[in-house]
């Protein structure tokens, strides 16, 4: 007789569910944390034999709880003290000691988890370095896969050890095309190990629900980011001077926090700008503001893809861009889908804008046509049916 427990299980399809852990401490909210829920709750909702689990190494994320919980992801805490609220978070050195201290507290709970638990797979975002070493020097049942974005700075030291660290791993996975160009010619890891897996930045329902939402602000330009130098509002502030000589009435946002809001918001006073430009906080609810904008202005110094400049293109917003390191040229090409301006350069940039100005309307809507296309690449349903098939080996 089977037991009544298992006829349950198989019912309710609970049995034999292959387990998803995520790791990505964090210190600061950035755009990756984004993508780590998303990519759980797309395997979640889309492939039923999933269940998908994201590992909370300090309490970083007790402030997504609510939202990880309303999407049925699993929460493991390795810690019993909530310690990330007393580790210093901003400046270079801060934020490295604060990743050491992770790294140091994780490691024995971390392993001990990956052999208690068994998960199929460990998907690793941010602090990479503790799973890899782990990795290294322990067997486990779990298959590993990392997530390398951007230009990681190697030397031949390096490259050495990376190429040690990622012998056990089971796939390397990049945001983009030309972050995967880089991987494959620095030669750390077998080409059949390679894969292109784009973000999951994209609910659709939810945001062609939360875009039509009311704000307060009319007539303005937008930017969005954390403020830190890798935006380079700063850059941004300094080219808004001559657009506001030629379009008094055009008023500038830009949404965010971070280090540098007190000495934005100096040099927006210091070039008489206070009523012109408006800082305002990271808001839950970006879209309406994405889908009001006349254009979105991306300026950063490298970004892999840049997530917002993808929200953007899917709430129809002219884009025009630095032509920063990475990906700029991948997802926005010139002329196709926004303008891009070579990065730093204050001429250019504003040469592009009084061309976006001087468009006319029909002019306008085709650009946001294909970069509409182009960022539906980005929606959590591609994700998860590419990196299910990564899983089954299959891609």
């Amino acid at each position: 007789m089977i037991p009544i427990k298992i006829i349950f299980a198989e019912k309710f399809n609970i049995l034999n569910k292959k387990k998803i852990y995520y790791w990505s401490p964090f210190l600061t909210e950035v755009a990756t944390i984004k993508a780590v829920i998303n990519s759980a709750y797309s395997m979640k909702r889309y492939f039923k034999e999933y269940d998908t689990t994201i590992i909370d190494a300090a309490g970083e994320f007790e402030k997504k709880k609510d939202e990880i919980d309303n999407k049925k992801i699993g929460l493991k805490n390795l810690s019993k003290i909530k310690y990330i609220s007393y580790l210093p978070t901003y400046g270079k050195l801060k934020s490295r000691f604060s990743y050491i201290v992770i790294f140091l507290l994780s490691f024995f709970s971390l392993k001990n988890i990956l052999k208690k638990d068994k998960p199929d797979f460990l998907i690793i975002h941010l602090i990479t370095s503790l799973p890899l070493l782990l990795f290294s020097l322990f067997n486990f049942e779990t298959k590993c896969i990392l997530r390398i974005s951007g230009y990681p700075q190697m030397n031949k030291i390096r490259i050495f050890f990376w190429k040690i660290l990622l012998k056990k791993v089971f796939i390397v996975t990049c945001p983009t095309k030309t972050t995967y160009e880089y991987i494959k010619k620095l030669k750390i890891c077998d080409d059949n190990k390679l894969k292109v897996l784009f973000d999951p930045i994209l609910i659709v329902n939810e945001i062609n629900k939360k875009k039509k939402n009311k704000i307060e602000y009319e007539n303005f330009i937008l930017s969005a980011g954390r403020l830190t130098k890798q935006k380079n509002f700063s850059f941004l502030i300094d080219c808004f001077q001559d657009i506001n000589f030629k379009f008094p009435d055009l008023k500038l946002l830009i949404l965010g926090n971070g280090e540098q809001k007190n000495f934005l918001e100096k040099k927006i006073q210091s070039l008489n700008l206070n009523g012109k430009i408006k800082i305002l906080p990271f808001q839950h609810n970006i879209f309406p503001y994405f889908h009001k904008s006349k254009c979105f202005l991306m300026t950063s110094l490298w970004e892999d893809p840049g997530f917002v400049i993808l929200e953007s293109a899917f709430c129809r917003s002219f884009i025009i861009s630095s032509n920063f390191k990475h990906s700029s040229k991948e997802i926005i090409e010139s002329n196709v889908a926004g303008l891009l301006y070579e990065s730093q350069n204050k001429q250019d940039f504003n040469e592009k804008f009084n061309f976006f100005a001087n468009m006319n309307k029909n002019e306008k809507l085709k650009y946001k046509r294909n970069a509409l296309i182009m960022s539906k690449n980005f929606t959590i349903f591609n994700h998860s049916k590419n990196l299910n098939k990564i899983l089954m080996n299959k891609f």
